[in-house]
């Protein structure tokens, strides 16, 4: 095979060497071309994010991603080998949740060193698993969570996936020993105008970026990636959009599947990088029921509800609810629609499941749509044939105040929902993280379901007990007597 002239000559390949050097994402490209890698579009920000870090943009960086999307890759094992060309005396920690898993870490390092130190302008020096040093005077301390780091001052401080499992996460007393660390041992370890650098995945609201955050959410920079993309997404993916679906790794499939099969609490903090609360605030874990199907509709007294987005993709999600009743008063959630969408698709969608639930009632606050597509939602109504009544309700007091009724009713009773519903996960997580979390509009709806109840089932007042006052013709019919009728009487 010929050889390109380019690449033997010396000045050419100086100057490959000294751009490779300078920009992180052509290291990536280098480092991986013979292993047939390239960088998708997920590891192209988390380069760019990287490289700013280098260069002193910012020097607090979180990025949250989920399981194997392969951020390790570059923050662990690509990174540090190139920051350590940057420039002599250069320092990094590198820590993990274990001494074995940064040991490993370490050791991906300087195997980059020993294939590519040319193109990187340095070698190994003297070489331990935990310690090590190079020929341009740069030093590398692998080390646990909760490990030894006295004796060295750094430049740079990586911290990849502080946490190991659901048990350790959901542990208050490891918590507090991750925290206790970071405070006492590793930022006493960073030299003046040193960057750290946290990349993991989020387990639980009280883990160290959880608690970073509420302490200095100011001096961070954050950049999460959920695996199926949410409106303002930093990918630029479309709502629903699997991660790394830009190349055939085959990645985003998988993470449908995981999707179908992971409970909401594992699913919104491992893939979403929204840990939700272990037993949720003003919604309680416990009240949802998950269930493998649903009633017979014949059993059901059906109502529906709509919380409307006052523009489409303005950031709020238009939402219908449909809940049915079954005779022994427990609630089913037996439909859904969520969207940033044009009042067209909302209403075609609010047709369909009318005509689909035939629901007795529908719920939806005043003045929200009367004044604007009221008159277009009623003629597709009339149009589709899709009737209902539906009952306007004012809008006042605080989302928590008008939600009190449908979580009194859960409380007693507990909400039903479909198991298998792919709606189910983002629906539990908006109310388990309610009043706090991002989005309330399922909340909002299902709050407007719970006034609805409060009209159309009430209870029975007591009857007094009316003094008999009959008059005298009411006497000739009584049983006593032989007149039939008043004719003969």
């Amino acid at each position: 095979m010929a050889t390109d002239p380019a690449q033997s000559d010396p000045a050419w390949e100086l100057g490959q060497r000294r751009a490779i050097r300078r920009d992180f994402g052509l290291w990536c490209e280098h480092a991986l071309a013979p292993q047939g890698l390239a960088p998708a579009a997920h590891h192209r920000l988390l380069i760019r994010e990287l490289q700013a870090v280098a260069d002193g943009v910012h020097d607090r960086l979180m990025v949250f991603m989920p399981p194997g999307s392969a951020k390790s890759t570059y923050t662990s094992d690509l990174f540090p080998a190139w920051f350590l060309a940057q420039g002599r005396d250069r320092r990094v920690i590198a820590t993990s949740n274990t001494a074995d898993l940064a040991g490993a870490f370490s050791r991906r390092v300087r195997s980059r060193i020993r294939s590519h130190g040319p193109t990187l302008g340095y070698r190994l020096d003297r070489e331990a698993e935990d310690l090590w040093t190079t020929s341009n005077g740069g030093e590398y301390r692998a080390a646990g969570i909760g490990g030894v780091i006295t004796g060295l001052r750094a430049d740079l401080a990586l911290i990849d996936d502080p946490v190991k499992s659901r048990e350790e996460a959901d542990s208050e007393a490891r918590r507090a020993r991750v925290w206790e660390w970071f405070g006492d041992d590793l930022r006493t370890r960073l030299r003046p105008g040193a960057a750290i650098v946290v990349v993991q995945t989020r387990w639980h609201q009280d883990d160290l970026s959880g608690r970073l955050l509420a302490a200095q959410r100011e001096q961070w920079r954050v950049v999460s990636l959920p695996a199926e993309a949410e409106d303002d997404d930093p990918l630029g993916r479309a709502p629903g959009e699997m991660l790394w679906g830009d190349d055939a790794y085959g990645y985003a499939a998988s993470l449908a599947r995981v999707k179908a099969e992971a409970s909401t609490r594992s699913w919104s903090a491992l893939y979403q990088q929204r840990p939700v609360p272990d037993t949720g605030d003003y919604f309680q874990r416990e009240w949802l029921h998950p269930a493998e199907s649903l009633p017979d509709r014949a059993t059901l007294q059906v109502y529906g509800a709509s919380d409307y987005a006052v523009t489409a993709d303005g950031g709020d999600y238009t939402v219908h609810v449909v809940v049915g009743m079954d005779p022994s008063g427990r609630l089913w959630l037996l439909d859904l629609w969520r969207g940033q969408a044009a009042a067209d698709a909302w209403i075609e969608a609010f047709c369909d499941l009318v005509r689909q639930w035939r629901p007795i009632g529908w719920a939806e606050e005043t003045g929200q749509i009367r004044a604007g597509v009221g008159p277009f939602l009623e003629r597709r109504m009339r149009e589709r044939q899709a009737y209902v009544a539906r009952q306007a309700f004012p809008t006042r007091g605080d989302k928590a105040v008008r939600a009190q009724s449908i979580r009194g009713r859960m409380a007693l009773d507990g909400l039903y929902v479909p198991q298998h519903a792919p709606w189910r996960q983002a629906f539990e997580a908006e109310l388990l993280t309610f009043p706090a979390g991002r989005h309330d509009d399922q909340v909002d709806a299902l709050g407007l379901v719970g006034q609805l109840l409060d009209r159309m089932v009430k209870g029975t007042a007591p009857q007094s007990q009316a003094t008999d006052r009959r008059d005298s013709y009411a006497r000739l019919f009584d049983a006593t007597e032989e007149a039939d009728s008043w004719r003969t009487a």
